[in-house]
């Protein structure tokens, strides 16, 4: 079923006051993806306290990234990790930086542990939620070195558009999350989705990070099947990269 939050009759409790990014539908996990689960998830997931929906975040109830993976070393978030791909390739590279996944649908986040167990990865988190929670309440202030959203779902139907992620409330919430020089990396194989994306981004808190109209492709992300079904079907990747701005 949907989050309540996508129900518009009126006799039904709105448990958020705005549109989420996501339709969050219930999908049968396979059996290793259920077995992922019990015996990976409270290695991997964070136990995180909710409010009213199932993929909110308790305002005040935000972690220690120091505690959760017990060290102080540079965090990177990767916003609508699907499957974990990008993010478990990153993750075995860099042993020395923490990652943490944040996605909504639990088959992909049960996927992504299956994956990063076979791989060894243990610098890697994941939260079942609604990443602009995960922004604005769950990560302290100041607390990150760089936010990934990699092609984030366009809702390319122009009724749909106010569902996209990145629109205009959501630079305040990545810059409280980033550290004074913190990244934003943005790829999309949208090209309308990429130019209302750096139309948001003008914004007094990031400055861009890049000369001309893109910034070239981040060779930190790794090529993933998704990708390579855009460029199949002719759509061209474009990435955008924003620096925080000092916090002063």
């Amino acid at each position: 079923m949907p989050d309540a939050s996508t129900d518009s009759t009126p006799d039904t409790p709105r448990f958020r006051d705005k549109p989420v990014s996501f339709v969050r539908r219930s999908g049968r996990m396979s059996d290793a993806q259920e077995r992922a689960w019990a015996e990976l998830a409270p290695h991997y997931v964070l136990d995180v306290q909710r409010d009213a929906a199932a993929t909110s975040i308790l305002p005040g109830t935000g972690i220690d990234p120091a505690s959760v993976f017990g060290r102080r070393a540079p965090l990177v978030v990767e916003i609508g990790s699907g499957q974990g791909h990008a993010i478990v390739h990153a993750a075995a590279a860099h042993p020395d930086t923490d990652f943490l996944a944040v996605e909504v649908f639990r088959a992909g986040l049960a996927r992504t542990m299956l994956d990063a167990d076979r791989a060894g990865v243990r610098n890697l988190r994941l939260v079942e939620a609604n990443a602009p929670e995960v922004l604005e309440h769950l990560l302290p202030e100041a607390s990150v070195d760089e936010v990934w959203i990699f092609f984030p779902d366009p809702w390319h139907k122009a009724k749909h558009n106010k569902r996209r992620l990145i629109a205009p409330a959501f630079p305040p919430l990545a810059a409280r999350a980033l550290r004074g020089g913190g990244m934003l990396r943005l790829a999309t194989d949208w090209e309308d989705y990429a130019l209302q994306m750096r139309d948001v981004m003008t914004d007094a808190e990031f400055a861009p990070a890049f000369d001309g109209d893109w910034a070239p492709r981040f060779d930190g992300r790794t090529m993933t099947a998704f990708e390579r079904k855009g460029i199949a079907k002719g759509r061209e990747i474009r990435d955008l990269a924003y620096r925080r701005r000092d916090r002063g």
